[in-house]
């Protein structure tokens, strides 16, 4: 017998298509997060993949500002940023709960930053080799006292959240630095395969081609 319950409808996410390839899903690392959370608490959801260097009239309406990722709200209002984006699928979908407690929610939190200034650098004294490699310490040390996720058995926000951008960082700065993660982090090594190998970041990352691809502009400014 049918249940009287309609199943929920899917929710509405705007991401980025890779570059040159509209079809397929981009290297966005905000986007990825919010995939990320939506696959970690099965919630049912359809992505329209948006061309960022041809935005399509429709998308501009609804993100004024061009940027992705963009959620429809089950008010129908479209939300930018992802961190807004997170916390609202954390109150509707609360289990599991991906909750991370305040004292960790910003461990790794310059880790990004770090990697996009040392990517772009072309002074090899201007320090942001070594001020990215300060943040991994600082990562690692955590993950050793805590790990093996940032609050311990259970993954949470804050690991979604850093899950793209060390993929990005592992990619992007081999490709074009040839630089590697310390091997001598191996708590932090562990991490990001502990990340990596789940089966929501398996669905939902890109290829490092579109990673690469997506990188390269800004690099060869």
């Amino acid at each position: 017998m049918a249940s009287a319950t309609a199943a929920p409808s899917p929710i509405q996410l705007c991401v980025k298509a890779a570059a040159g390839d509209p079809d397929t899903l981009g290297d966005c690392p905000f986007s990825q997060r919010v995939l990320l959370t939506l696959e970690e608490k099965k919630v049912p959801y359809e992505m329209k993949l948006i061309n960022v260097s041809d935005k399509p009239e429709w998308f501009l309406e609804i993100s004024p500002e061009g940027k992705v990722p963009v959620l429809q709200s089950h008010g129908g209002e479209w939300v930018p940023d992802s961190d807004v984006i997170t916390q609202i699928i954390e109150e509707k979908y609360p289990s599991p709960s991906l909750v991370t407690p305040p004292a960790c929610a910003s461990v790794g939190s310059k880790i990004f930053p770090s990697f996009v200034k040392f990517l772009l650098s072309n002074d090899p004294s201007d320090g942001s080799e070594q001020a990215l490699v300060d943040e991994l310490h600082g990562l690692d040390e955590h993950l050793k006292e805590h790990g093996p996720f940032i609050n311990g058995e259970n993954i949470s926000a804050v690991d979604l959240s850093l899950a793209p951008k060390l993929f990005h960082m592992e990619i992007a700065l081999d490709h074009f630095k040839g630089w590697k993660v310390p091997e001598d982090l191996t708590n932090l090594h562990e991490y990001m395969k502990l990340l990596f190998n789940r089966e929501s970041f398996i669905k939902t990352k890109p290829t490092k081609e579109h990673l690469i691809a997506g990188w390269a502009p800004k690099v060869n400014a």
